[in-house]
């Protein structure tokens, strides 16, 4: 079971979202796999989202919707991430402020949170949360 919570802050907009779902969880050599789905609340369809969690501490987000987002994530660093729309790629920097995760086997279960802040180009886009508990 995942449990998923996100905050989203754009501007004056404040957004937040809870999610309970059913996923897998697979390490392959130094990475741990957690994949899901997600209904995307604007189309309806089951979204394919996987969080790749390495030992040497980074993150890497892939949401494989119409618009495919791939973002990678290290304590204090800024990532070129990638927002394939209909319309063509477009590259964003995503800065993490805040990242954390712990895994334990027996029974497999653990935790991430990650903090991070979506430029474009100077501009500031948003600043996200994510808060994610999962056992197998």
């Amino acid at each position: 079971m995942i449990h998923l919570e996100t905050s989203i802050s754009q501007a004056d907009d404040h957004d937040n979202f809870v999610y309970d779902v059913e996923g897998q969880l697979a390490r392959v050599g130094q990475s741990f796999y957690l994949r899901y789905q997600e209904d995307d609340p604007n189309t309806g369809k089951k979204v394919p989202v996987t969080f790749k969690m390495d030992d040497s501490g980074e993150v890497r987000l892939t949401r494989a919707a119409d618009n495919r987002l791939q973002v990678r994530f290290a304590q204090g660093k800024k990532h070129v991430a990638r927002y394939s729309t209909p319309y063509g790629l477009m590259n964003m920097d995503a800065e993490t402020v805040q990242l954390s995760y712990q895994y334990q086997d027996n029974p497999a279960r653990g935790n991430l949170s990650v903090d991070y802040r979506l430029f474009s180009g100077v501009n500031l886009l948003g600043d996200y949360k994510i808060r994610l508990q999962f056992s197998v």
